[in-house]
Order: structure tokens, then sequence, then C-alpha cells
């Protein structure tokens, strides 16, 4: 019969598991075989602790502070999973007949759901078992082989296919190979990277990440400092919420990268079609690449967006002047005031139709339960939307107030 812990060994055990940035996980039997299978291929274990966060779910906490300049994690290059895994394993030989080749993607996504079928069988399965089971991104919306006992088409199907590319396009850090010859020619510049993968995406931290040739190690540095027992976070790169929705399927809150995208059709509503230099004003800003990328973010409309909208609202007598409108220069008061005129109104429209779309939303979320999770962050993103419009529209007002 084991003896009871105890009131004593109940609480320590608690302290052990909850810390204040999370709970830590480290316990659990897939991360224990995963961190056996790391060691076993050269890993050293540091001050990473897998654990359980409120906001972000899974990540990595730190037992020790972090200071700028401390390295995060040092993998091994026998740890990593790239093209060059897939030709050395029993589907090279398949990859390096087919033709046409397939893209080194397509290489990585087929080896993966031919080693999650492999089950125990697979030496990859410690890490193919902490990968998610489904994912958030907005994507998710034969023969017989002689590998295979069974039908390829029961195992290479639409849902192993959507898991695989899903787990390459949301996990893969960067690290070019050499052009091989087996695969098309789209870049091989993919690598999968076991624990390293835990850590979680922030737009206001900095990182230094690269593939180390002299110690053939993946090694991520910190350029920000981290509390002990606080997640860990790394940056993907300087991403806005479309982006981050739509290749990693999640949403960061207050994120400095974001803004809101104005279309060339909301802003052409409040320019009259009768102006008969409409068209050739169009053209240039066509040629010039001003039709797109036009935003408004945190700290009101963008240069490009105000430019066009300059353009656009110069005066018959003042056209000529559009290549001094194209460089920033002022070309009247007139035009100047139009355009702010013109730019508060569309980010009141956008504001309205932000929140006819959030209405929806919460109209959706009510009847379909089995969207929920998609919804969720369908909204978070509007939500974002509406804060940073708001912001621009208040800084909008506040410049008009000063100019006037």
């Amino acid at each position: 019969m084991k003896k009871s812990r105890g009131r004593t060994g109940r609480k320590r055990r608690r302290k052990h598991l909850r810390t204040p940035g999370g709970v830590n996980c480290s316990h659990n039997l897939e991360y224990v075989k995963l961190k056996k299978w790391l060691k076993d291929r050269g890993f050293e274990d540091g001050n990473l602790r897998p654990a359980e966060f409120w906001g972000t779910g899974r990540g990595l906490m730190t037992t020790k502070a972090l200071q700028a300049g401390d390295l995060i994690i040092s993998l091994p290059e026998k740890c990593l999973l790239t093209t060059s895994t897939v030709l050395s394993s029993c589907l090279g030989e398949y990859i390096m007949k087919w033709k046409p080749p397939v893209s080194p993607l397509i290489a990585l996504c087929t080896f993966l759901v031919a080693e999650k079928h492999a089950g125990e069988k697979s030496p990859w399965k410690p890490y193919l078992d902490i990968l998610p089971k489904t994912y958030t991104c907005p994507v998710c919306l034969g023969h017989d082989a002689p590998l295979f006992a069974e039908n390829t088409e029961t195992i290479f199907n639409y849902s192993a296919l959507e898991w695989a590319w899903c787990t390459v396009n949301t996990r893969t850090i960067y690290m070019k190979h050499s052009q091989r010859e087996c695969f098309s020619i789209e870049p091989d510049v993919y690598a999968l990277a076991p624990y390293l993968d835990l850590l979680n995406h922030s737009p206001n931290v900095q990182v230094k990440a690269a593939f180390n040739e002299q110690t053939r190690r993946y090694e991520i540095w910190t350029k920000s400092q981290c509390k002990r027992y606080e997640e860990v976070f790394i940056c993907y790169g300087p991403h806005d919420n479309q982006r981050l929705l739509l290749e990693y399927g999640f949403v960061a809150v207050d994120n400095p990268h974001s803004s809101v995208y104005v279309s060339s059709d909301t802003l052409l509503k409040y320019f009259p079609p009768v102006d008969k230099q409409r068209n050739a004003k169009l053209s240039i800003l066509r040629d010039h690449d001003f039709l797109e990328n036009l935003t408004f973010g945190w700290d009101g409309p963008s240069w490009r967006l105000l430019t066009a909208l300059k353009l656009l609202s110069l005066g018959a007598d003042e056209f000529t002047s559009w290549k001094r409108t194209l460089l920033g220069d002022v070309v009247s008061a007139r035009n100047e005031q139009q355009t702010l005129t013109i730019t508060a109104k569309i980010c009141h429209f956008l504001i309205e139709e932000t929140q006819h779309i959030l209405l929806q939303i919460s109209q959706l979320k009510r009847s379909k339960e089995n969207l929920q999770t998609h919804l969720s962050l369908v909204e978070a993103l509007h939500l974002e939307n509406l804060k940073i419009l708001q912001k621009s529209a208040e800084n909008l007002c506040s410049f008009s107030m000063a100019t006037t």
C-alpha cells in the first residue's frame, strides 16, 4: 500500500506544477518521451519546460530569467526533419523517381502522412505524438503501393494532407537547402524542429534565429528579457493579424504590425464618376502601385493611403501637379482638407462595416456550435480591426482640429 503524500506533499506537488506563468507539463508522458528522444539525438536540456498558458495555450516556459543575448535553444541537426530526412527514408527512392518532380513541401507532407500511419514503427513517433491533432488555419475550413498493406487512398486522403500541410506551414523554421533535381524548382527552405516549435509568437519580442554551420545546430538567441517561469516567445516576423490568421491560425492581441486594408472599391465610393480626369488618375495610381496595400494603422492612415486620396482629390486645375503629389508635396490647402475629410469618411464607413460583421459573427456563434473556434478567431481579427479604426478616427479628428 502506497503512503499518502499528505497535505505538505500535495502542496509541494502543486507548487511544482503550477507557476505564476503557466502550468508545467514536463511530467506528462508525451513530453517525457519526447525529451528522451531528443536526448538520444544530442539535444541537451536547457531551461525550457513545456507548459499550458492562459491565452496562448501550449508553449515553453523558462526556469531562469533570460537576458538579451542569451541562447534560448540549440537544436542539433539530427533532430531536424527536412527533405534530406525524407530522401533517406523508404519513401526516398519513390520521390526521386517521381515525374514530374514534387515540391519540397509536398515531399514533407507525404512523409508526415506516411510516418503518422506507421504508428509505433515510426522513429519520429515521439514528435508526431505532440503535434496538434487539428489546426485552426482557415484552410481547414489511387493504386496500391508496395510501401503499404492497404489502399493508399485510405491513407493519403484529403484530411491527412490537410493535417500534414498545416503542420509544415505553421511549424517549420527557415533553413535553406541546396536545390535537388528530384524536386521541383520551388525553394527548399523547410525544417520541422521538434520541441523548438512549441515556442509561441509575440510581435513584441526580437530574436536571432539561424542554423549554425559550425555547430550544426539550429540556434535561437533572444534580444529581449524574460522573467523566471514566464512563457518564452519568439517572433515569426512583422506580420499583421490577417497574415497570422491565414498562415498560422491565430490572432495576436494589440499587434503593432496590424492594419486594416482599404480596397480600391471603397476608395472610389467617395469620388464622383463625373470627374473627367478620374480614369487618368486611376491609371497613374495603378502604374505607380498605389491601388494596393492602402491601410489604416494604430497611428492613423498610412502615407500610401493619404497619397492615393490626395491624387484622387486633385482639382482640374491641379492635375498637372500629380507627380508632386506622389512625392508627398502639398499642392493646395483645399486638396489637403478634402483628403482629410474623405479619409475620415472612409474610416467611419469601415467602422460601421466592421461593427455589422461582428454582429453577424455573434449571431452565427449562437447557431453554429461546430464553428465556435473558427468564428472566435475571425471575431478576434475584426475586434482588433475595430480598435485600429477607432484609434485612427481619433487621430484624424485631432489632426483635423489642429489644422483648422
